[in-house]
């Protein structure tokens, strides 16, 4: 009689282990098909990476060249604001303009302009005019 229990007993003992093995098979092709799905994420992750590093390189190549562009920009537009103030002050008339166009925005009448700048009234009316003071 205890040989039939012992035999019932490895019999059921048998049973549960390879009802656990068949368990841990399922649980280890579920593990596996997950490994695989994780795997192809992280691809399809990588050539997205790759995809956005190329564009960052591209966007900042622009971005350089735009640079070199307003520094270039920069300089020219101060060499021709050096050459505009050079010549502002090479030019006989520009300097008595510039200077009755000052008079004017400090306030000096239309007679006081035409005798320190030695304009006629029309050009002294004018300047006036054209700084909003009227003549």
């Amino acid at each position: 009689m205890i040989i039939i229990g012992l035999l019932v007993a490895s019999c059921a003992l048998s049973c549960v282990c390879l009802g656990l093995f068949y368990a841990a098979r399922k649980n280890t092709d579920v593990q596996r098909k997950q490994i695989i799905q994780q795997h192809k994420h992280n691809e399809a992750l990588a050539q997205q990476l790759q995809i956005l590093r190329s564009e960052i390189a591209e966007v900042r190549a622009g971005v350089l060249s735009m640079s070199k562009r307003i520094v270039a920009c920069e300089q020219g537009s101060q060499e021709l604001a050096q050459a505009l103030s050079a010549q502002k002050y090479d030019d006989p008339d520009a300097r008595i303009y510039s200077r009755a166009v000052k008079m004017i925005e400090l306030g000096a009448d239309i007679e006081e302009v035409m005798r320190e700048c030695e304009l006629p009234r029309a050009e002294a009316e004018l300047l006036m005019t054209l700084h909003n003071k009227g003549g």
